[in-house]
């Protein structure tokens, strides 16, 4: 077991699993359960059209989407199912629909002390704690954590579990072709994000409803083709999730520890990431963006995890730990669709890495700004774009434990800072969660006027 397993291992039990489900119950029970009450509200909000170049609803959205769903929605799965078990499925989706209300905190925060730009707005937790708590270096702090975890971690993760589904092909060899993947990856994301924001907004609200709706479809003929192994498996996985002599047993690979973090992996909720998409929206209240984040945990966990879960567990494949990662997925499709489902799984991963990878530095170019105290300058972007794609590149050649733990402790250092924060500021979003709620039941579209809600508007910036 090496450092950084060992860290994990303290990390997530059982300080990350305390303060993720605490909050989350504790925001889930102060909103009235907003998950389910104001649902319907949420997909209507979505919809709202914004004026010609401002960033809409839908489309940040989608940079979160993006960000959230990625590699992990297919191989952080196999990973929790064939290390942890069938059970691994009910927590990850516990801590998503929980977890959902501290998506929902911290992005409604996000918006109220989000920034005026020179076009759109921006902000994010480093903002809030800035203004919020009046620390710019706890902001800092958490800003360098973000670009640790996202351009360096997460997206050499990202690269190296697309390279990992080309091990069943005949062609691949260990020592050249994760290196040749991780050049082209590299190559065409630094094309990309070279373009800067805009064609990153552009490319996912495009490719991120294609890939999600192809692979949901591609999982139904999955479990219609053995509809009658559904009810064995939903049994097993309900079974194995409360069998608490085995996680005890060994709690840091047990369905409950591997479900929460392969979860959190992929459903970011109460991370810290997707505030920094939510504080670009233009909306005419805070709450709003904060039940489209909300949403997103739902899209990525409930139903493209969910997706993986069932094309594997319907397979009549037993998960074994010889097979995690995208082998036990493309063992699962090749079932039905033989070798055709090795190619559909390497070619859902390259969308999904590529979409990751577009969305992660999305928001490692706002905790940059942030840390410059202003937009860097072009010569500073290209440079840092650079380095990004080498990281894309050398992503391909890592250990798969190695990949996963660095992963798994860079976000759990976001955590640490950002839901204590969320827990000190909440109160600011439940008054705007009433303000929002007594608007509705007037028939009005809710607009946010600060001093509403108890806040000095000239402490903030973007709601003067």
């Amino acid at each position: 077991m090496d450092f950084l397993n060992i860290v994990n291992a303290i990390l997530y039990y059982p300080i990350l699993i305390i303060i993720l489900i605490a909050s989350g119950l504790y925001f889930t029970f102060k909103t009235g359960v907003i998950q389910i009450s104001l649902f319907k509200n949420a997909f209507s909000v979505i919809t709202e059209t914004p004026k010609k170049g401002e960033v809409s609803s839908f489309q940040a959205l989608m940079v979160s989407t993006a960000s959230r769903v990625g590699t992990g929605n297919i191989v952080g799965v196999s990973n929790a199912i064939c290390i942890g078990g069938y059970g691994a499925i009910f927590w990850m989706w516990i801590i998503a629909i929980i977890g959902s209300s501290s998506a929902f905190i911290e992005s409604t925060l996000a918006q109220i002390y989000k920034k005026k730009g020179k076009t759109n707005s921006y902000g994010g937790p480093s903002y809030y704690i800035q203004t919020g708590i009046g620390s710019r270096t706890l902001g800092l702090i958490f800003a360098i954590s973000l670009i640790l975890t996202y351009a360096v971690g997460f997206n050499m993760l990202a690269s190296f579990n697309l390279q990992d589904s080309f091990r069943v092909y005949s062609f691949y060899n260990s020592t050249t072709t994760p290196w040749i993947i991780g050049l082209v990856l590299a190559i065409l994301a630094g094309f990309c994000i070279l373009g800067g924001g805009k064609r990153i907004i552009k490319a996912t609200s495009i490719l991120v409803p294609i890939m999600g709706i192809v692979f949901i479809l591609v999982s139904l003929i999955i479990v219609l083709k053995n509809y009658y192994l559904f009810p064995i498996v939903m049994k097993k996985i309900f079974v194995d999730a409360f069998n608490f002599r085995a996680i005890f047993g060994g709690i840091s690979s047990s369905c409950l520890v591997e479900g929460i973090k392969r979860g959190l992996y992929s459903n970011e909720a109460g991370m810290g990431s997707s505030p920094n998409a939510a504080a670009s929206a233009k909306t005419s209240h805070p709450v709003k963006q904060g039940l489209v984040q909300m949403t997103s945990v739902f899209i990525d966990t409930l139903v493209i995890c969910s997706a993986t879960a069932f094309i594997c567990l319907s397979s009549g494949i037993s998960p074994d730990a010889s097979i995690a990662g995208a082998k036990y997925v493309q063992l699962a499709l090749a079932t039905v669709f033989g070798f055709y489902g090795h190619i559909f799984v390497t070619f859902s991963l390259a969308l999904f890495a590529f979409t990751t990878l577009l969305g992660n530095l999305y928001y490692v170019d706002s905790c940059i700004a942030y840390c410059l105290k202003k937009v860097p300058s072009k010569n500073f972007q290209i440079a840092y774009r650079i380095l990004a794609s080498i990281f894309i590149f050398l992503g391909c050649g890592m250990r798969m434990d190695f990949a996963w733990n660095l992963s798994d402790f860079l976000m759990g250092i976001m955590c640490l800072i950002n839901i204590p924060t969320i827990l000190y500021l909440s109160n600011i979003a439940f008054k705007a969660l009433d303000d929002y709620k007594s608007q509705l039941k007037k028939g009005l579209d809710p607009v946010f006027i600060a001093k509403n809600i108890g806040l000095d508007d000239s402490k903030l910036d973007y709601w003067k």
